[in-house]
């Protein structure tokens, strides 16, 4: 077999051989890096470097809103993984997808209510994989049966879950093998998460097909009624808006590879997409009352940061991050927003004439390493047309949180007494493909695992030695963002050689910043499930590991990799009793049953989470 070339490899070359003065003043100058990606875009031309999609008309399909499934606390639901077709614009064919339940794409809105239990009965139904030639045998886990069952695990982005209905990325379910049982507690705030696939190193593919989904968490304020207490638009005036990027071939077909150079079946290191995809659609269209809207907004793409605004330049409000609602609405013209992240705005049409148009936007360049292959930023998702309706005319609150029919305020940010540092870096190795992205220096199986004590407020110093802005998510937990303060990342590594993969490596940065920490921006000072942790930059976070009794289950309990199984713990803390649940063996592709515990955290740039930046954690009595 030749010698493969992997994406990341390449554009090293390529930078050396056709843009070395602008990689290098992107990744070697060590200070600050503390200016924005630079927003000038390179001439519109088809670079032979990566695929281009066939030309689509802008704004000629409707926007469409994915059904809603109302949780209840005595009756599971049903969530079935399915191989479906979905036609992404009017003038491409419908084309194979994975979706949940009975849509074509994507899944339904789960609406649960904060203290009544979620039960999900799921189950895979998949045929052959979408993408089953892109799918790397490489990659730790994966298997060449995999192309033909695809394994899938249901995660609850941002849920405080016992391990075992966490999607641990070990506890796979394959297809036509029985039914795997999720117990999702929502003893939590009210808040704006989501479930997607989470299937050890094809998470990528699995999302990117289409397994991913909406979960808005209510309470008794934030109720989703018109008549909540908050004043908050609700009914047809509040609506999901999932964002993606994609690249599709010319027959219609999404693409999951980007560039020629990375031979089928190889791992890629990420991707900008040429086509922007909304809640299945490409550039869609949505007609909207002349009032207020209540957006909640996902980035969910495998790769892209954005920075999104409106065509106008029109203000709006975020009130919202992923674990619940700010103290009071945050007015801006624009926000950053990473893989995973999620903010919940709110938007005043009223200002607009019936028939005028605006569009949301993004300005923001990709990392260089990824233009250099002649990738561009996706410039519109998605154009809103005023109607004739007046719609929601009622003022934007001034508070969400404190006082009467409120939720308590969000404390000031607690006071760490832990200081945990981490590292984000590409190492390479002496294996086909070299470049890896690593967590610590390590790979995901190695034992050099972080462990929490319950209980316990930590300080995460999250130190990112490459170019690249990666999010990080933590499982399990809800954070603040305490600041960002930049790096000197040649002298840092200068000073601390990075040793070979398969040894911690997260030095302390204290005699290398490059200047001081500038804290949050206002519309990310909520709690927060997933932090862009920008290029050469130390991120902190501040989280704190809750104890068993504030969750009702223990976060350190063994519990089988076979979904369709309970392990009952006993006194000595050794798995000894196993209870089937009504099917097969959810996890025969990878051998017998075996014990796992705890959590993970990663980078939510999928491919990135694939290979190999996701590491285990416990949070340990």
């Amino acid at each position: 077999m030749g010698a493969k070339v992997n994406r990341r490899e390449f554009l090293l070359g390529a930078a050396a051989a056709a843009a070395s003065g602008a990689l290098a003043g992107h990744v070697s100058s060590g200070t600050a890096q503390a200016a924005p990606a630079p927003k000038i875009q390179p001439p519109k031309i088809k670079w032979p470097t990566i695929f281009h999609s066939p030309p689509m008309a802008k704004y000629v399909d409707d926007l469409p809103v994915p059904s809603t499934l109302v949780s209840s606390p005595t009756e599971p639901i049903e969530i079935v993984a399915r191989t479906t077709r979905n036609r992404f614009h009017r003038d491409q064919p419908a084309v194979p997808t994975m979706a949940y339940n009975d849509e074509s794409y994507l899944g339904p809105t789960i609406e649960a209510h904060v203290g009544e239990q979620t039960t999900v009965n799921y189950r895979s139904e998949l045929g052959r994989h979408v993408f089953a030639a892109d799918l790397d045998a490489s990659l730790h886990g994966v298997r060449e049966s995999y192309r033909d069952r695809p394994p899938t695990v249901m995660h609850l982005h941002g849920g405080a879950t016992p391990p075992e209905y966490d999607g641990n990325p070990e506890r796979l379910t394959l297809p036509h093998r029985g039914t795997a049982p999720f117990r999702f507690p929502n003893r939590q705030e009210a808040g704006h998460l989501w479930y997607h696939d989470h299937a050890m190193a094809i998470t990528r593919a699995n999302v990117y097909a289409g397994l991913a989904g909406m979960y808005f968490l209510r309470d008794d304020f934030d109720t989703g009624r018109p008549d909540n207490p908050l004043g908050l638009p609700a009914g047809e005036h509040e609506i999901p808006l999932i964002l993606q990027e994609k690249i599709f071939r010319e027959n219609g077909h999404q693409s999951l590879r980007s560039t020629p150079v990375v031979p089928e079946g190889l791992w890629e290191g990420g991707a900008v997409g040429d086509r922007a995809v909304v809640n299945g659609r490409v550039w869609p269209k949505l007609t909207v009352d002349r009032g207020l809207y209540r957006f909640r907004l996902i980035n969910a793409s495998s790769f892209s940061v954005w920075n999104l605004f409106f065509s106008n330049r029109m203000r709006f409000w975020v009130i919202g991050n992923e674990g619940g609602l700010l103290n009071a609405p945050v007015r801006t013209c624009s926000i950053q927003a990473s893989p995973a992240e999620r903010f919940d705005i709110l938007v005043d049409f009223s200002s607009l004439a019936p028939g005028e148009t605006v569009d949301l936007c993004n300005d923001l360049a990709p990392p260089t390493q990824a233009a250099i292959l002649g990738e561009v930023a996706l410039p519109r998702f998605c154009r809103f047309i005023a109607g004739a309706g007046r719609g929601d005319r009622r003022e934007v609150p001034t508070t969400l949180r404190g006082g009467a029919r409120r939720p308590d305020r969000i404390p000031p940010i607690a006071r760490p007494s832990r200081v945990r540092r981490v590292s984000v870096s590409q190492p390479y190795e002496l294996r086909l493909p070299p470049a890896i992205m690593s967590l610590n220096n390590l790979r995901y199986a190695d034992p050099q695992i972080e462990k929490p004590r319950q209980g316990v407020t930590e300080r995460w110093d999250i130190i990112n030695i490459t170019p690249d802005p990666h999010p990080i998510h933590l499982h399990l937990v809800m954070f603040r963002v305490l600041g960002r303060r930049p790096l000197r990342t040649v002298d840092y590594q200068a000073a601390h050689p990075q040793p070979p993969i398969g040894t911690r490596w997260a030095p302390d940065p204290s005699d290398f910043y490059a200047g001081p920490m500038r804290g949050p921006a206002a519309w990310e000072a909520g709690w927060k499930d997933t932090v862009r942790a920008p290029g050469g930059h130390v991120t902190s976070i501040i989280v704190r590991f809750p104890t068993a009794d504030e969750l009702g289950f223990d976060p350190d309990a063994i519990f089988s990799s076979d979904p369709t199984q309970t392990w009952t713990r006993s006194a000595g803390g050794r798995a000894v009793s196993r209870t089937p649940h009504g099917g097969g063996h959810g996890d025969a592709a990878a051998g017998s049953p075996k014990e796992l515990q705890g959590y993970v955290w990663h980078c939510h740039i999928l491919d990135h989470e694939d290979h190999d930046m996701m590491l285990r954690y416990r949070v340990v009595p």
